[in-house]
């Protein structure tokens, strides 16, 4: 028997491997979610989600672009500052907001002959008539360290502020973020798109910048410091912004009002101007102008909107939730299950993840929870698996050892040894299964050929399986299934339920039939009837599980119908012999103690008549008992005979009976052959009781015809023979009760016949042994005809 420990302490050690593995992976996760942030694992999904972004394109930025067509126009770049300044002024005269020009303007443009550089001087004029323009701060490495480079002191001074046009490229090389405040030595840039900002509103208006702490350069080469670092929402792909070519701005083709009151970002488009960078919705393009990033940068910025990055506690928490549950669905979950759920955490991850960058700018790197996900459900399935394996094996093996019920074939053993675990798990599996298929096979078919209908239940009661006994007797009931119905329902339809050897006033209810608690009150069972009259024993016992468990109940229902006839038939003939076979005894005895007294004593000749009566009585009842007894025992001497022989031979032994009553016994033969399988005393005999009857309740000076003729049924011949006499015949209401033991019939205006109404009982078990039919019609006053039915024996 199996220890009863061993199943909690397997569920220990599962729990045990669980939290050592959920803390593994949990610490794992954690550990890199600490320093993950935007990592290579997150950037290309990053960039994915991302580029689904597309929002309305604002119309509050024009870009004016240094495009190919432009420098078609106006010749090869770079072009005269002149060229810069009437730009300029042409955007003056509709009052833009602001002007971001990112043209590099480090270097003074070469002097003319006179020694003036006018093109300088005009591109101040009109940067300080507009007032309300931003120059871009470069960086530059001379060989000594990052420095910024500046505009000209004179373009500087004539703009209204500077700022620096510096990108963040990560190690992937992707543009995805920039400093909003870039400086050295204490001095600091504001990034260009948002000192457009600060011009462009008024202090009341303007959203508030992202903050952040201090950052030295990356580089660590000189103290080049970097702050408020802004995660760019980028929202569209190249082209996103709109944008107008320079030339057509410098010929006056685009009308002044359009740019009133908005920002206008000058920069360079053209590919061959090295001004692209990749984006995360750089798509097919591979790079987008900084101009265009920039003027992406200034829509957010109006917006007020930055993507925030999970500080480590939060991506630290998104990344273990969800590694958690998927492994408590492990634990508590079937294998399926635990594989869906994981599926589906893994979906909640992305989908978090996707909605949090898409609606929220809140960025949860998902990277590190998938991956976790997706090692947990192998790594744990191979510790499940190993597990069962092991138990596998250990009961395979405990099991070859059990006992084999049913005979096996013996194999002769394999030449090549086997050697590999797996396969010796294997090799025990096929054993134990066949076993298990064979033990069921078994069962089944020893349950389905047990001869009484068999019902094996559940412990309440409810039925598992049915014999084909049982499935044949409720089909009988009109039910197609019984599998997982009540017994006690099915049971609950009988009627007077009476345990057996039990006191009469014992209670009982069908419950009790499955309760170990009267069990042995019940053990010979219950006797009930069902509602076709059948009697019925209902019998249970419990079955039990290897662990001595109570599982379930069998219940059978024998019909013991012919046993209770034999009984009933068995008081009867107690009864009778207790009355009729003892009277005439009786009257013997009590007529020689008559004798012994001279007042009483009767002359000797009427004395002799009355004992020889009684005793041809006793004769008379003691050979229809004989003869009943061997017409229903089984030893019949069938023999082929001539039926109209056995008619002759009844009539024969009858005609003297009719001759002393005067009445006419006539014999009617169709033409034909009546040759039949029959036990020739046998049925005789049953042919002379029918006589016998019909001469005794006939009046006399009547007749009786004994006819004979032959059938066509179906396929097959039938001997007929009618006996009709014209006798005082049979009232409907003792009509049912003429083939009954023991059942007399007579009518107050015949006269009364010795016997115990044994005669008709006994015709009908010898005609229906030789597998005959009798039937009858009769009409009181009038008479009855009784009529016989045997199969034709056709000689070969």
């Amino acid at each position: 028997m199996r220890p009863r420990w061993l199943s909690p302490l397997r569920q220990r050690l599962a729990l045990r491997e669980w939290l050592v593995l959920l803390f593994i992976l949990t610490a794992i996760a954690a550990t890199v979610s600490w320093q993950n942030g935007l990592s290579r694992l997150d950037q290309s999904r990053y960039d994915l989600f991302l580029s689904t972004v597309d929002k309305p394109t604002p119309d509050d930025i024009i870009i004016v672009a240094i495009d190919d067509y432009s420098l078609a126009q106006l010749g090869r770049w770079p072009w005269t500052r002149a060229v810069h300044a009437d730009l300029i002024n042409k955007l003056n005269q509709a009052q833009p907001r602001a002007i971001g020009f990112d043209v590099i303007l480090s270097e003074p443009e070469p002097s003319r002959t006179d020694g003036t550089s006018s093109g300088d001087q005009k591109l101040a004029a009109a940067l300080k008539q507009n007032g309300r323009t931003v120059l871009p701060v470069t960086i530059t490495n001379a060989g000594h360290g990052l420095t910024a480079n500046l505009p000209t002191p004179e373009l500087a001074a004539a703009a209204s502020a500077l700022g620096h046009i510096n990108l963040t490229h990560d190690n992937d090389g992707v543009v995805r973020s920039v400093f909003l405040r870039e400086g050295q030595g204490g001095q600091w840039w504001q990034n260009f798109s948002a000192a457009l900002l600060t011009i462009g509103e008024s202090e009341q208006t303007a959203p508030t910048l992202p903050k952040s702490a201090v950052q030295t350069n990356v580089a660590g080469l000189d103290s080049w410091q970097r702050a408020d670092q802004m995660y760019i929402p980028f929202a569209g792909n190249v082209g996103h912004i709109q944008s107008i070519p320079y030339v057509a701005v410098l010929r006056g083709e685009v009308p002044a009002e359009f740019f009133t009151d908005k920002y206008v970002l000058i920069g360079a488009t053209a590919p061959g101007m090295t001004d692209s960078y990749p984006t995360p919705v750089a798509g097919n393009t591979g790079a987008m102008p900084g101009i265009e990033i920039h003027a992406q940068i200034l829509n957010n910025l109006m917006q007020g909107k930055s993507i925030h990055i999970a500080t480590p506690l939060e991506a630290i928490l998104f990344s273990v939730i969800p590694v958690f549950m998927a492994m408590l669905g492990y634990l508590l979950l079937s294998p399926r299950r635990a594989l869906f759920a994981a599926g589906m955490w893994l979906l909640i991850t992305v989908l978090t993840s996707y909605i949090g960058l898409r609606f929220m700018n809140i960025w949860l790197p998902p990277s590190i929870a998938i991956i976790a996900i997706v090692i947990s459900y192998p790594l744990w399935s191979w510790r499940r698996l190993e597990a069962a394996i092991n138990y596998l094996g250990q009961e395979f093996t405990r099991l070859d050892k059990e006992p084999h019920l049913l005979p096996e074939e013996k194999t002769a053993p394999s030449s090549e040894a086997v050697t590999d675990v797996l396969e010796q798990r294997i090799s025990a599996m096929k054993n134990a299964a066949r076993r298990v298929r064979d033990l069921r096979q078994f069962v089944s078919d020893n349950l389905d050929n047990l001869p009484d209908a068999t019902l094996v239940t559940s412990i309440d009661g409810l039925i598992l399986l049915a014999n084909r006994h049982a499935n044949d007797y409720y089909w009988s009931l009109g039910r197609d299934n019984v599998r997982g119905v009540s017994v006690i329902e099915l049971l609950a339809q009988l009627k007077m339920p009476v345990p057996v050897d039990q006191a009469i006033n014992l209670s009982f209810d069908w419950p009790h039939l499955l309760d170990l608690n009267h069990a042995q009150a019940l053990l010979n069972g219950v006797s009930a009837q069902d509602h076709a009259g059948r009697d019925l024993l209902v019998k249970s016992g419990p079955c039990y599980s290897a662990t001595n468990l109570l599982t379930g109940w069998i219940v059978s229902i024998l019909d013991i119908s012919t046993i209770r006839a034999i009984e009933r038939s068995r008081d009867e003939t107690l009864r009778f012999l207790s009355h009729d076979m003892r009277a005439p005894q009786a009257s013997i005895l009590a007529l020689l103690e008559l004798q012994h007294e001279s007042s009483s004593e009767l002359p000797q000749q009427e004395l002799f008549a009355r004992i020889e009566k009684a005793c041809r009585k006793t004769l008379g009842l003691a050979d229809n008992f004989v003869q009943l007894a061997r017409a229903e025992s089984e030893e019949y001497r069938l023999e082929e005979v001539d039926f109209q022989d056995l008619l002759f031979d009844a009539s024969d032994e009858m005609w003297s009976l009719a001759k002393s009553r005067h009445i006419d016994l006539k014999v009617d033969i169709a033409e034909g052959e009546y040759s039949v399988r029959a036990d020739r005393t046998l049925l005789t005999r049953a042919l002379s009781n029918l006589m016998s009857n019909a001469i005794n309740y006939s009046p006399d000076h009547t007749s009786i015809l004994c006819a004979l003729w032959s059938e066509q049924d179906g396929e097959q011949i039938r001997v007929m023979c009618s006996i009709c006499d014209h006798g005082y015949g049979i009232a409907d209401a003792d009509q049912g009760k003429l083939f009954q033991r023991f059942q007399r019939v007579d009518l107050p205006n015949q006269p009364r016949h010795d016997g115990v109404g044994l005669g008709l009982v006994f015709v009908k078990t010898v005609i229906e042994r030789h597998l005959g039919e009798i039937r009858f019609v009769s009409v009181a006053g009038k008479g009855t005809t009784f009529t016989l039915s045997l199969p034709l024996c056709l000689s070969i």
